[in-house]
Order: C-alpha cells, then sequence, then structure tokens
C-alpha cells in the first residue's frame, strides 16, 4: 500500500485474533517505532515446530525506518521473538524495563548473540526522536517491571496497555492510575487495550488473595507439596518463596525457565530468601514437611517437570502417594485435553490435585476482567478504540465493552494483522494492507518450513510415507529388479503383506509402461505416483505420500 507523507500510522504485525506473537507498530514518514515482539507457541497441529512468530517481512523492507524497538514487559509473547529478529533485521535500539532486560539479555546470550544497544528504560523516561516521542506508565501484570507505551505522533497520540489488570491490593507495584488518567486528560487518539480476559466479567482476583490460598495449604498439610506454575509469573514465584519460608520449607526448582526466572530474580531483588532454593538431592534427604517442589509443566508440556513427574519418567524425583500437586495457573485456550491427562496421570498414582477449579483462589490472572477494561477506557478517554492481544471474539467483545462506555461504534476497530490504521490531525480511519503473517522457526531455522512442509508433514503424520525405490538401467532402457517398497506410519508390514505386494507389481508395471515410451525420469516418478495413490485411496481410504526414488544402477558403477 502506499503511505502518505504527513500522515501517522498503526499497524500490528501479530497479536490480533491470537493470544501471543504480539508486535505492533506507529509509523510516522521516515520513523517507525515497534512495540513488543513476541512468539506463539505451537500447538500438535504444527508438527516439529518450536515457535511461530511474526512475518518481518515489511521491517526489513522499512529497516532505514526503525528507531528502535520498545519493550512492554519480560513475557515470551512479547519478548520471545527478540533473537530471531535480530538476525534478520536492523534493531539500533531496543528499550525495556529492568526485568524484561534481564530476561532478554539471558536469551541473547544463550543463543550466543552479542547486542550492545539494550537500554533499561523506568516509567519517568521520555525518547525524542524527530517528529515522534515515546513515553510509559506503569501497570500491573504477572510480572515485575510491566509498563503500557505511549507514542506521540504530530497527528495524534497512541496509547497502548501492553498486559495489564487494576489489582487495588497487588503483591508489586499498584497501577499509575494518576498518569494515566493525565494522559487521558491531554487527549488519547487511539487506545490499543488487551483483551485476553474481555470475556470474563467482573473484576480479576487479586494477586493477595492467592497468597492467602497457598498460606492455608501450607498450613493443613505435612506432606510434601508440589507447585505447578507459570516460571513467567514472578509474583507468583515470589508468593510460594515467601509462603516456604513462613513454613519452615526448602525450595527445590525443576525446569529450565523457572530456573532462569527464579535466577534471574535473586539477582533483581524481586526474590528474597535465596537460601531456601535447593537441590534435587538435598530434597530427597529432607523429610516431606520440608519440602516443597517448584516445576514447569502446567499446561501438561510432555517434556515439562510435571508430565515426566506424572509418567514416572523424571530421573532426578519420583511421586510419593501423600504427595500433594497444586496447579497454580489456568488453562490456555487449547490445552485443556493435555492438562486433563496429567491430572489423570497423578491421580492414577494416588496424588491429592488442586486446580484453580477445585479451589479458586490458587490462581489470579495478570489480566484484565470486563470490570478493569470499563475502568481503563473511563481513565484514558480515547477517541478511538483498537482492541488488541486476543482472539477474534475476545476483541469483538471487549469492542462491545468500548461501545458501552460510550466510543462510538464507527471509532472502533476489529483488525486483522497488517490490516493499517492511518492517522491525520487525530482522525483515523482504514487505509489498507501490508503483508502481515506467521514465520516458523525450526530449530535454527526461521522462515524455510514454508505452508506446504507443513501440510506434508500433516499428510505423513496421518496416513504415512510410501517409498518406491527403483534399480534400473537408464541407458539400456530396462526395469532391472521388482521395485522395493518401504513405508513408515502407514501400514504394519507383516501384516499386510499382500498389500505392499500388489503395490510392487503396480510400481513394476507403471514403469515398464513408461519405458515403451521413452525413458524419462520425471515422467516415471509421476505415473509411480499417479499409480499407487489411486489403488492406496481405493482399498485403504487413505493417502499418504508417494515417494519414488529411481536408482540408475549402470550410471553409479561408471562413476
Amino acid at each position: 500500500m502506499k503511505f502518505n507523507k504527513g500522515e501517522s500510522y498503526i499497524f500490528a504485525l501479530g497479536g490480533l485474533g491470537e493470544v501471543g506473537k504480539n508486535m505492533y507498530c506507529v509509523m510516522h514518514n521516515d520513523e517507525l517505532i515497534i512495540i513488543d515482539a513476541g512468539v506463539i507457541f505451537p500447538g500438535g497441529e504444527l508438527m516439529g515446530i518450536d515457535y511461530v512468530i511474526p512475518d518481518f517481512t515489511f521491517l526489513k523492507q522499512n529497516e532505514s525506518k526503525i528507531k528502535g524497538l520498545f519493550i512492554t514487559h519480560g513475557h515470551e509473547d512479547h519478548i520471545g521473538a527478540i533473537p530471531f529478529l535480530l538476525s534478520e533485521v536492523n534493531i539500533p535500539a531496543i528499550y525495556a524495563p529492568n526485568q524484561a532486560a534481564a530476561l532478554i539479555r539471558k536469551k541473547l546470550e544463550d543463543r550466543g548473540i552479542k547486542y550492545n544497544n539494550l537500554f533499561v528504560y523506568e516509567e519517568k523516561n521520555i525518547y525524542k526522536f524527530k517528529e515522534i516521542s515515546v513515553e510509559f506508565y506503569q501497570t500491573t501484570h504477572s510480572i515485575p517491571d510491566s509498563h503500557g507505551i505511549v507514542v506521540h505522533t504530530p497527528n495524534g497520540t497512541v496509547m497502548t496497555t501492553g498486559d495489564f489488570k487494576f489489582d487495588l491490593t497487588p503483591i508489586g507495584p499498584i497501577a499509575n492510575l494518576h498518569k494515566i488518567a493525565k494522559l487521558g486528560s491531554h487527549g488519547v487518539t487511539l487506545l490499543l487495550s488487551d483483551s485476553t480476559n474481555a470475556m470474563n466479567e467482573g473484576i480479576s482476583n487479586s494477586e493477595s488473595k492467592v497468597d492467602s490460598a497457598l498460606d492455608d495449604l501450607f498450613t493443613k498439610h505435612n506432606s510434601r507439596i508440589i507447585i505447578a506454575t507459570f516460571a513467567s509469573n514472578i509474583y507468583r514465584l515470589k508468593h510460594i518463596a515467601d509462603t516456604c519460608k513462613r513454613h519452615g520449607r526448602k525450595i527445590a526448582v525443576f525446569g529450565r525457565s523457572m530456573e532462569n526466572n527464579i535466577e534471574i530474580s535473586i539477582e533483581g531483588g524481586y526474590i528474597k530468601h535465596k537460601e531456601i532454593f535447593i537441590t534435587p538431592e538435598e530434597a530427597n534427604s529432607l523429610p516431606n514437611n520440608k519440602v516443597c517442589i517448584l516445576c514447569t509443566g502446567t499446561q501438561g508440556e510432555p517434556l515439562a517437570a510435571l508430565s515426566r513427574l506424572a509418567n514416572g519418567t523424571h530421573k532426578q524425583i519420583k511421586l510419593q502417594s501423600d504427595d500433594i500437586v497444586v496447579f497454580s495457573s489456568s488453562a490456555i485456550p487449547g490445552n485443556a485435553l493435555s492438562i486433563s491427562r496429567t491430572i489423570n496421570k497423578l491421580c492414577l498414582k494416588g496424588i491429592t490435585v488442586y486446580t484453580n477449579t477445585s479451589l479458586s483462589d490458587i490462581h489470579a490472572s495478570g489480566h484484565a476482567n470486563e470490570e478493569e477494561l470499563k475502568w481503563m477506557l473511563r481513565l484514558a478517554k480515547p477517541k478511538y478504540f483498537m482492541p488488541f492481544h486476543g482472539e477474534y471474539r475476545m476483541l469483538k467483545k471487549h469492542t462491545d465493552i468500548a461501545v458501552s462506555c460510550g466510543i462510538p461504534r464507527e471509532n472502533t476497530f476489529v483488525l486483522s494483522n497488517g490490516d493499517v490504521l492511518s492517522m491525520k490531525n487525530n482522525v483515523i480511519k482504514k487505509a489498507g494492507y501490508i503483508q502481515a503473517g506467521d514465520s516458523f522457526v525450526d530449530g535454527n531455522r526461521v522462515g524455510e518450513v514454508s505452508n506446504a512442509v507443513m501440510k506434508d508433514r500433516k499428510i505423513m503424520a496421518m496416513d504415512g510415507i510410501v517409498v518406491v525405490i527403483a534399480n534400473m538401467d537408464i541407458k539400456g532402457g530396462k526395469l532391472l529388479s521388482s521395485p522395493s517398497i518401504i513405508t513408515r506410519g502407514f501400514v504394519l508390514v507383516n501384516d499386510n503383506i499382500e498389500l505392499l505386494k500388489k503395490l510392487e507389481n503396480l510400481a513394476k508395471d507403471a514403469i515398464n509402461n513408461k519405458i515403451k515410451t521413452g525413458i524419462n525420469y520425471s515422467d516415471i516418478k509421476l505415473e509411480i505416483s499417479n499409480t499407487l495413490s489411486s489403488y492406496i485411496n481405493l482399498h485403504t481410504g487413505r493417502k499418504p505420500i508417494i515417494l519414488p526414488v529411481i536408482m540408475d544402477i549402470k550410471k553409479d558403477v561408471k562413476n
């Protein structure tokens, strides 16, 4: 699309229609501000994929305009894509709050990436560029140093909330309500607000209630207590450490992400009592009533510590029948089945399991419910509204909430990634579309795995693969022996000898038919694929990938 000089533009490269992969941009002439660079952890349908990140094509095309990447807070769905972004795009500076900066440094260090332009900002800081300026306001979330980010342009002010909630009795600092109201009184043209919990009525639980609920659990039970929570929920980790200190328990930590966050939080002074953390070996030698195990695996991830405990495959620690397992978390959409599997395995071992449904105060979300979203709208008083960070139903509901708070329906925008808003003289309208989508990270490869590859992986997972190996004398124009059939994930060989023999004969006939019309590798392979695909689908109802391999034996010998 065409960008007009003098107008300001707002768009998302990730975070709309999805929970995660957050990346939002504000652009004016030759200045481009990026807010967050997050990932989504793939579901089971994305076989072999480690992360899903935004498509950076637009940023690569407009690299010279980028003034900086500004980070709201340190969760993976806001910082996880940074190593991949730096490998593809020149980012002149990254500005992040203290906790997020520490996590980013660790992330870059683990990947061997040297980057010297990471700066720590505080709420009072203002960064001024030629025509754009950026400032911050403190919010409450489940991780320390969370901020909303405000971008001032010549055409109006864009205010983003980041992830937030309003908690009047938080464990950490309270949101800066006065600054939010001050920004609102000065005039907010467009508000981009967190929609994660827009479907939830009322007000979210206070984090202080979790502290009381955990304290009750520790008072009630003398058994070993195993707590699974999000490794990134620093305030929850602080709760657990403080509660263990009060009850004379030591903490053994399992899960690399958990260990990293504990280490960074101790170094930053967010978690005290370093002395209560012990090794797994020390935990195994202490009485059960003196031990708390803190681990990852709240979403039933197969390789996480809790799943390995439930499966009995953890090398360092084994479950005991009187253990108490606490899920201090909520289910991310799509993970309910995996979580249920883990809980069932625990219950089969006689373990007592507490979840957020069975004991409602052992988890408090870090995202605002409906009434808190209304509060933000009333304080910011935006002229226009755009919900972000949420699935479509969440964005739609948040828009309805905004309308109930007096925002005209025509001044709201439920957008998709890549949709562009233009802002001129405090008037906003839809302007067009830029390239935006998903990039898949497979190992250290970014973007090399296409949708076509993912389609093939799904076919192989569902219907398997059939490899046809044919030894031929291409120069002599003849098949030297019957083709060999190798299958993986298609049928059990010993139970389907007759079928595989039939496939051999069909492949042989297909090759001989093509030999009569002249030797051509491509034509022979296509004939084998078409012949076998039709037969397999007709007789089994399945559609495996057919992979013909032609070996020119005479040619290979001469070479």
